[in-house]
């Protein structure tokens, strides 16, 4: 089980922490250092190709990209990390991971040619022997029979080599482009339980972290573990100072040095498995091992999982649905983190939940409403938000903890995620294979044809049933016999995106087995393409409302059902109106629709944009008729959630704006002209 920890924090002092982690838009980069007070993640970034430095991929029925041979070369220049950079559009100054950082502290530690030595042996052995079992399986004509028995044997097999390897088995768990959807599902119940280490030892840590004796800084800690697993374990305190309850997380000792070297073992092998890497995934393997091992350093540096929470209490602030733990950062270090005790219950336990009076559909859909901000709105979301991670508390609201894994989008990122929606809906299945090359799942130029028919089947079959019967989980297994056909690989991030959306599915589903997802999902996305202020979304909404060239009204009127019912529920959300702490925060909930913003770009669009107002204009005049009857439908459903005064007072208010961008637009058309 993964590392279940209460989280952290009164004390909003950061100057011991580490800064030097954060990514940064490339453009930034080059013009500025105050990133480092930058301490949102979840700021615009630099538009990029999403894998313009892909290697070409060479088979499993996809046709080779169209790239000179000297471009090629280039490509193979360019380090798997400044690949990856690329891909997220993000550069990262002072990163945890290099493999030359890894190489240089492996080898320059003391024995370090017989340590390496004798653990290779072991892996090889053990490995190979493995291995071994799977090609007498083969030649025998019992490889499909005895699946089950090899996936158990392969989970027993990672937890015997250790957390280096505990790990690596959790990220194949999610990576369908690596390995089969049958040893995937055995690899999911992979346990990241471990016998804990002595509590001398721990304590120990913990005054040597923050150089004072245990007994001034707590005035009791439990004598048994909360919580144990492959990089650290957990107890339960209480502050001296402040009679505060919390959780203090040590790491695991010795357990560095045992992370780097199997890091440049696992480097040293890939090299010899970019051939097949490159015709399988179209990449290097070692760009998969970089991936992991940057994740891998970032957990075990606690100043940074300090830095995670801290981020999400910024993120969710205004939110008084969502539970973030405080981080102590005065009582923690990079090996300790002292955490705010969080007093719930967790999601392993649907019959407390019940019991406690928690009401669960209230509960779910705040959680899942939760997870699309972090997904969709921040770019910034917890990669592993199993049950023992997420906490229902008493009065309704959602608590996470345990923030070692978490994941970025950039902002290209997002604006691509919504773009496959939009594709989604509107059925454009050779635009939705575009958006995976832009994503970094494909390599930049690839044929994408022999994917269309495929992502067609999958979206049809799935979406075709509705949403009372639409789960992602049967949505993925189609997608990952897609991924494994193809030379298709799932970056890192995605795959947490993919693990999120499951895990926190099946939560769902466990808690409420008749529970929709998507029900909760289309209304917030519907009320984010509405009023959200960004100007891509915006856009994406014009796309979404015409389709073939023709204004789709009743889409239009779906949409905005579909919103003022998000609104509904998380205004009359248990979580909500319970919550005892009634503050300024909470008043901003809204309870309407606010689509004041919305009417105000959309009548700057039209005096401005000649295109929209071409658009706009035959929307209102298809098929020879004026279309004052749809036009009144969609009055009628807003006319409650719009003050009507107010919005014409702030259009009025816009309109110099409006008129000085309506002069400059004019003037760019007939400069244009003239020079044409």
């Amino acid at each position: 089980m993964e590392l279940c920890t209460a989280s952290i924090s009164t004390s909003a002092h950061r100057s011991h922490l580490s800064t030097f982690n954060r990514p940064l838009p490339y453009h930034q980069y080059a013009s500025s250092r105050s990133w480092v007070s930058k301490r949102r993640r979840q700021s615009s970034l630099y538009v990029m190709n999403a894998a313009s430095t892909r290697v070409l991929p060479s088979s499993r029925g996809i046709g080779q990209p169209a790239q000179t041979k000297g471009a090629a070369v280039r490509n193979q220049k360019n380090s798997a990390l400044e690949q990856l950079d690329i891909e997220r559009g993000v550069c990262i100054p002072f990163r945890k991971y290099s493999p030359e950082m890894v190489r240089n502290k492996v080898l320059g530690s003391s024995g370090s040619v017989l340590s390496l030595a004798s653990r290779g042996v072991e892996i090889i052995w053990k490995l190979g022997f493995y291995w071994s079992s799977l090609v007498y399986d083969y030649l025998v004509g019992r490889d499909e029979e005895i699946v089950p028995f090899r996936a158990r044997q392969l989970r027993n097999l990672l937890c015997d080599l250790g957390p280096s390897f505990i790990k690596a088995g959790q990220v194949l768990a999610n990576r369908p482009d690596i390995i089969r959807e049958d040893y995937m599902s055995e690899l999911c119940i992979l346990q990241d339980d471990v016998p804990p280490f002595a509590n001398q030892v721990a304590f120990s840590i913990i005054e040597e972290e923050l150089g004072q004796p245990l007994e001034q800084l707590f005035s009791k800690i439990s004598s048994e573990t909360i919580a144990a697993a492959s990089l650290g374990q957990v107890y339960r305190a209480t502050l001296r100072e402040t009679g505060e309850d919390v959780a203090i997380k040590v790491q695991r000792p010795g357990i560095e040095p045992i992370i780097y070297r199997d890091l440049f073992l696992f480097r040293t092998l890939a090299s010899f498995l970019n051939g097949i890497s490159l015709q399988k995934l179209g990449c290097n393997a070692e760009l998969i091992v970089d991936e992991f091992g940057e994740k891998l350093l970032e957990e075990l540096d606690y100043t940074l999982e300090a830095r995670n929470i801290e981020d999400f209490i910024v993120n969710f602030k205004n939110d008084p649905t969502v539970k973030i733990p405080l981080v102590y950062t005065k009582f923690s270090g990079s090996r300790v983190l002292v955490m705010e005790w969080i007093d719930g219950i967790r999601c392993t336990d649907p019959q407390a939940i019940k019991a406690a009076g928690i009401d669960v559909e209230g509960f779910l859909t705040v959680g899942v409403s939760a997870a699309l901000r972090q997904l969709l709105e921040f770019g910034l979301f917890h990669g592993d938000p199993h049950p023992g991670n997420v906490f229902a508390m008493r009065d309704g609201r959602i608590a996470y903890v345990d923030f070692g894994n978490v994941a970025v989008l950039s902002q290209q990122n997002k604006e691509i995620l919504i773009d496959a929606v939009v594709h989604a809906v509107n059925e454009d299945y050779a635009e939705m294979a575009n958006d995976f090359t832009r994503l970094g799942f494909l390599a930049s130029g690839t044929d994408v044809s022999p994917i269309i028919p495929a992502l067609e089947s999958i979206w049809q079959n799935s979406a075709g049933k509705g949403l009372a019967d639409f789960n992602f989980r049967s949505v993925t297994g189609k997608f990952n016999q897609l991924v494994y056909n193809y030379p298709i690989r799932i970056p890192e991030r995605f795959s947490l995106v993919i693990r999120s959306l499951l895990t926190q599915e099946g939560i769902c589903f466990t808690l409420e087995p008749d529970f929709k997802f998507l029900e909760v999902a289309y209304p917030y996305i519907a009320n984010r393409l509405l009023t959200d202020p960004n100007p891509a979304l915006r856009e994406r909404l014009i796309q979404v409302l015409f389709k073939d060239g023709l204004f789709q009204w009743k889409r239009l009127e779906n949409l905005i059902v579909l919103a003022k019912e998000n609104v509904n529920k998380m205004s009359t959300n248990p979580a909500l109106i319970s919550n005892s702490l009634q503050t300024v925060a909470s008043q901003k909930m809204e309870k309407k629709l606010d689509l004041t913003d919305t009417i105000k770009d959309g009548a700057r669009l039209f005096l401005i944009d000649s295109a929209i107002r071409r658009q706009l204009i035959m929307a209102f005049t298809e098929d020879s008729k004026l279309h004052v009857e749809e036009l009144a439908d969609v009055y009628r459903l807003v006319e409650d959630q719009i003050d009507i005064p107010s919005v014409a007072l702030e259009v009025l208010q816009d309109l110099p704006s409006v008129a000085r961008d309506f002069m400059l637009s004019w003037s760019d058309s007939v400069l244009s002209d003239r020079q044409n």
